[in-house]
């Protein structure tokens, strides 16, 4: 492994032959802080979705490897999670994924008085802009400008 990865990078190294194994893929890892205490997150999914069976699964298999890797000094709890219907695009490889589904993206900046665009999440611009076809009008956003995209689901 790189020298200078952080921990989550380490971490989806080593959980990606193993949720392949499974049938699976690792969408995100996160190594965070909530409140008081430290939480390894690792969400993963599939074609066909994500059940309790999988997640556990990956747990399962992960926890002895994280264990045997000693990565982490301070205490945590271990996480294996669906990314579930509403998610976080964080990467090009995420966007790629939810082509087609419908979109929210929030800006650092407003454009024309609005920092938040619902749309249709189109393939990336040529220079990697995300697009989203709003109504009948395809939107584009420099990269830099994007703050969040979500996928949202109304009920």
């Amino acid at each position: 492994m790189a020298k200078n990865t952080t921990i989550a990078e380490k971490v989806r190294e080593l959980a990606e032959p193993l949720a392949d194994e499974i049938g699976i893929w690792v969408w995100d890892v996160e190594f965070v802080k909530e409140g008081a205490r430290r939480v390894l997150r690792i969400t993963v999914d599939s074609e066909n979705g994500i059940d309790i069976n999988d997640c556990e699964k990956l747990h399962r298999a992960i926890d002895p490897v994280l264990d045997e890797a000693d990565l982490i000094e301070e205490q945590y709890y271990l996480e294996v999670s669906s990314p579930g219907i509403e998610r976080e695009l964080k990467n090009d490889i995420h966007i790629e994924a939810c082509e087609g589904w419908d979109v929210e993206v929030k800006l650092y900046a407003p454009i024309d008085g609005s920092k938040l665009f619902r749309g249709q999440l189109l393939p990336l611009g040529e220079n990697g802009e995300v697009r989203i076809l709003v109504g009948e009008q395809t939107v584009s956003f420099e990269r830099s400008a994007v703050a969040k995209i979500n996928t949202y689901f109304e009920f």
